[in-house]
């Protein structure tokens, strides 16, 4: 069977790898290959992670890279409206991003105007089509905590705050009827012996002794490609381009294409159009009618109401530890209920995602981050989040009043445990955290981290 995708009549999809905060050459390459391809344009751009979100110089103090990379790029441009997305653009979180800014956006919402943020894991609608994304990257050690980090960061919180989470995982595992596409920024598990591994190693050597030990890609990654079934799947993080056929057991969909795209630069195989065809559980209903609109998915608003009314995600508690899981019959139950809350109280008239993005942290003003000005990083509670929550008419897990952020800021950074570890300690000039002995299975290494 060949592992190329297959052109065919549907919904037309970009599909880039890693972002990297360039912006501006990822909508002019579409605009190409849209010509080349005879295409008018299309219905979506999918960014695999790596987004860099970064609005102004506060944020390069909350990236994950040595200083001497860190660069404004083109976001702030979309964040400021000083430039509009010319297409609707989702992207999941890898682990060089402004991770303030992702917190703030944690259960998802729009970054920029027409830029969309999937969260720490998501499910979404787009016309006839169910997308389910989960950022971050797997590192074992991680896994089980709480998101401990909140604002202000110490130096290994930067590291950390960009790891999957169990509790977000919980979530999106409860997920019972058919995905059509999956998103991560890390690759699954596994999925390099499931295309040519022989081309792939010759192209990147150093990727062998990983895939021969279980370290490269993601554990918790597998686990969603395994129980989500999603006919397709798209991944960035390892910077080059993989095809993979993953087959699963005789069941409704028994064939997930995983695709991974490289960033983007000249003589890179970043980009990928596709066409998605219609899923055969909604052929014979009435079409959605283009433009198609981001919209809310019945089942994962009731997994949300049920997490939040039952197991609410606690932040910036490091000494806190999650509760354990329930059972797959407890949480069947407890989300079935919640469907019934959600389909009498939510009509179908307010399941479009609403364009509610406003600018709530300061816009780019030309300063440097190593500026000791910029070296105070504020939280903005974002009101998207908070409507979110509104909606759903359960408490908002990351409300925090403004004295509780000015006695955050006044107390700083939490005691770094890994302070020896670095150079300095605080928000700029830190290492790159050294945990490549830490973890469990498939703990992975963090590749391609440029």
């Amino acid at each position: 069977m060949s592992i190329e995708l297959q052109e065919t009549n549907g919904v037309r999809l970009a599909v880039e790898g890693c972002g990297h905060g360039t912006l501006h050459a990822i909508y002019a390459s579409i605009d190409e290959a849209c010509k080349q391809k005879g295409w008018t344009g299309i219905d979506l751009l999918i960014i695999g992670g790596d987004f860099q979100a970064v609005r102004n110089a506060y944020d390069l103090n909350c990236v994950s890279m040595p200083p001497k990379y860190r660069d404004m790029c083109d976001f702030h441009e979309y964040y400021s409206g000083q430039r509009t997305a010319p297409y609707l653009t989702i992207f999941v979180g890898g682990n060089h991003e402004a991770s303030n800014y992702m917190f703030e956006l944690l259960y998802g919402g729009w970054a920029a105007p027409n830029i969309y943020y999937m969260g720490a894991a998501n499910v979404l609608r787009l016309g006839p089509l169910r997308i389910a994304g989960m950022s971050g990257i797997w590192k074992g050690f991680d896994y089980r905590k709480h998101h401990i980090e909140r604002l202000p960061y110490n130096a290994s919180d930067i590291k950390s705050i960009y790891h999957v989470r169990e509790i977000d995982m919980r979530k999106l595992l409860q997920i019972r009827t058919q995905v059509d596409i999956g998103i991560s920024h890390d690759w699954p598990q596994g999925v390099e012996w499931k295309g040519n591994f022989k081309r792939l190693f010759q192209k990147k050597s150093f990727f062998e002794e990983d895939a021969r030990s279980g370290r490269l890609g993601s554990v918790a990654a597998k686990y969603a490609i395994e129980r989500l079934r999603p006919r397709y799947w798209f991944s960035a993080h390892l910077h080059c381009k993989f095809a993979a056929i993953w087959q699963h057991g005789e069941i409704t969909n028994t064939t997930t294409h995983f695709l991974a795209l490289d960033k983007c630069l000249p003589n890179r195989d970043f980009l990928q159009l596709i066409s998605v065809p219609e899923p055969t559980s909604s052929q014979g209903q009435s079409p959605p009618s283009r433009p198609f609109k981001l919209t809310y998915d019945r089942e994962w608003l009731s997994i949300t109401r049920a997490f939040t009314l039952t197991e609410p995600s606690i932040f910036g508690k490091p000494d806190v530890r999650p509760a354990p899981a329930k059972s797959q019959s407890e949480y069947l139950a407890l989300i079935t209920e919640q469907r019934t809350w959600v389909d009498a109280n939510i009509p179908d008239s307010a399941l479009e995602i609403p364009e509610n993005f406003s600018v709530v942290a300061p816009v780019y003003d030309g300063g440097h981050f190593q500026d000791p000005k910029y070296q105070a990083v504020r939280e903005y509670p974002n009101s998207q989040t908070a409507a979110f929550f509104e909606m759903l008419q359960v408490p908002n897990p990351l409300e925090i009043g403004e004295g509780d952020i000015e006695k955050r800021m006044a107390e700083g950074p939490r005691e770094d445990p890994d302070a020896g570890r670095f150079a300095g300690r605080g928000r700029g000039g830190h290492k790159v955290r050294g945990h490549g002995g830490r973890g469990g299975r498939g703990r992975g290494r963090g590749r391609g981290r440029g």
